[in-house]
């Protein structure tokens, strides 16, 4: 027979309703008494009902986490650092990834709202302000990236791409890079039309002007952009990427033409993930702190919900250029 609540009130000499509120938090129980009700339940393996206590409470132990794709070795890092930072202040995480999908977009967002989730950190930049009014509507604090600022129960974590293109710029130029490239993601996604801004911006200091190709898949999109350059006349000699699987693509492309990376042509490339380091030659790359970054959303959600405050907050993340070997001196004409 499972243990009942009863047992284990009966154990420590203590009211049902006392040992209730200890494992709802619905009232506050002394630290003494909530330490022997956690010690009771553990010896008559008592495990509390996580319906009954989201119905006792009006809301969930579970934080939400909404990603793009699963599979895209930007998001384990800040899945991690929000995960580690959720358990050790007594949440759970609800993940949901999209694929880029609208319909997937919003089920996502529903599922929060079903699941009663207090605070969820959107962490894809495919949303609309439609949707972030949905969880404001039902009292759900809500970090986004790359939004459009903050507002009621809605808080922004800008990632900084200026900062980290600036440098990648003034890097290459004082290489004697003069003849550039820019490969620029789908420009539905905020973050990648905030780097070609950032890069357009960083190059026009210098009267420079990219050759600009405008690709819709990270990995493919390489193969393209190369297979576009070769057609021309001059092949610039550096190529800025929006992503670093798109710049690995890039690499291995020139290199399956006869072209050496970096003598020939330099490649730069965004995130620094893992594979960055690892490919040959090392990715030169602009860095996003993507544990800083789940770490941020998190605590962003941790201020939102412990200070009860409805004001969302505008936080910034810088990046930075991460010098490797796929980048050298301007190839003499």
């Amino acid at each position: 027979m499972k243990p009942r609540m009863r047992d284990v009130a009966e154990k420590c000499g203590v009211s049902e309703t006392t040992v209730s509120h200890a494992i709802n938090g619905t009232k506050q129980v002394s630290a003494k008494t909530r330490a022997k009700i956690e010690q009771a339940m553990l010896e008559l393996q008592f495990f509390r009902d996580s319906h009954a206590r989201r119905l006792a409470r009006g809301h969930s132990d579970f934080l939400g986490l909404i990603i793009s794709d699963i599979e895209n070795p930007f998001f384990p890092s800040v899945i991690k650092a929000f995960e580690n930072g959720a358990v050790a202040n007594g949440y759970e995480i609800l993940l949901c990834t999209t694929n880029y999908d609208p319909e997937r977009i919003e089920q996502s967002f529903r599922k929060m709202i079903e699941n009663k989730c207090p605070g969820v950190a959107v962490m894809t930049s495919q949303t609309n302000s439609r949707m972030a009014t949905m969880l404001a509507e039902n009292g759900i604090a809500a970090v986004f990236l790359d939004s459009n600022g903050h507002d009621k129960l809605k808080s922004n974590i800008r990632l900084n791409y200026a900062r980290g293109a600036t440098e990648t710029v003034h890097y290459l130029h004082n290489l004697g890079h003069r003849h550039f490239a820019l490969v620029a993601g789908p420009q539905n996604r905020p973050s990648h039309l905030a780097y070609k801004k950032a890069v357009l911006t960083a190059l026009a200091d210098f009267e420079l002007k990219p050759h600009l190709i405008v690709a819709n898949n990270d990995i493919v999109s390489g193969e393209l952009a190369v297979q576009k350059l070769m057609t021309e006349k001059k092949l610039p000699t550096a190529v800025l990427c929006s992503s670093d699987l798109t710049a690995i693509s890039v690499v291995r492309t020139l290199t399956a033409c006869g072209l050496r990376v970096p003598a020939d042509v330099s490649v730069v490339g965004v995130d620094d993930i893992p594979f960055a380091e690892l490919n040959q030659p090392p990715l030169t790359t602009v860095r996003v702190p993507r544990q800083n970054l789940g770490s941020l959303a998190l605590e962003t959600l941790r201020t939102m919900l412990e200070q009860n405050s409805e004001k969302g907050i505008e936080a910034v993340l810088d990046t930075e250029l991460v010098i490797r070997g796929s980048t050298a001196l301007a190839k003499q004409d």
